[in-house]
């Protein structure tokens, strides 16, 4: 777990150094990073679909996993629950956009994702310290836009972590590189919706959407069953 700790301790310092230098940067600089933020985001969610679908043994599987994911979180209105929570404690109408972003953009990444899986198979944290200090970078820039809210982010990151370290010390095997590709795909997609979202191109709601990463995984258990 040293590596998810490693993670988590960087989104911390990150959170709170942006923070700092937030209180120093006027509105068309913030607007700016606005900008920014929602660039990467909707490149590097592309990046991750078209890294991964070609890949991809279940071609339709995300669309799937879209329709159905997008169905229950709806149904569940995950989105406005997430927003009435963070207004709750937070009078910025943009904190709760900016929380849903750094999840999406920490947590749903290859490196985040496979960084557990070889911490645990192989005692491997390349992939955590090469995250952790990507995860630095983006968690400065996130917090000087939105503020130090999102230092949330670091929990949720840990618990993402740390469960899939969890699971797969249990479910070695289970958890295949073709499970993992499906679960990129997927994620990719929320990450170009939060991205669209902060550039105001489409207003999304990108939580509603959280469950369609359960999709796949409940399809992989459901043929390891029948195997």
């Amino acid at each position: 777990m040293i590596g998810t700790i490693v993670n988590t301790c960087t989104i911390l310092i990150g959170s709170l150094t942006g923070s700092i230098i937030r209180k120093g940067i006027k509105d068309k600089y913030k607007d700016a990073l606005f900008l920014a933020m929602g660039l990467a985001a909707t490149g590097l969610g592309i990046n991750a679909i078209v890294q991964n679908m070609p890949n991809s043994q279940y071609p339709v599987l995300f669309i799937v996993s879209l329709a159905l994911g997008s169905l229950i979180g709806t149904i569940l209105d995950l989105d406005g629950k997430f927003q009435k929570a963070v207004n709750h404690f937070s009078s910025k109408g943009k904190l709760a956009q900016g929380i849903s972003t750094g999840v999406l953009l920490f947590c749903i990444g290859t490196l985040s994702i496979l960084g557990p899986v070889n911490a645990a198979l192989y005692q491997d944290y390349t992939f955590l310290f090469t995250n952790a200090t990507l995860d630095l970078v983006t968690s400065c820039v996130l917090a000087s836009a939105y503020g130090i809210g999102i230092s949330i982010c670091a929990g949720v990151l840990f618990l993402w972590q740390g469960s899939i370290y969890t699971l797969t010390l249990f479910l070695g095997n289970f958890i295949s590189s073709s499970l993992m590709c499906e679960i990129s795909i997927v994620g990719g997609f929320l990450i170009f919706c939060s991205g669209l979202s902060i550039l105001e191109i489409k207003s999304i709601k990108t939580l509603n959407l959280l469950p369609s990463l359960l999709i796949p995984v409940i399809f992989f258990l459901f043929l390891a069953l029948l195997c």
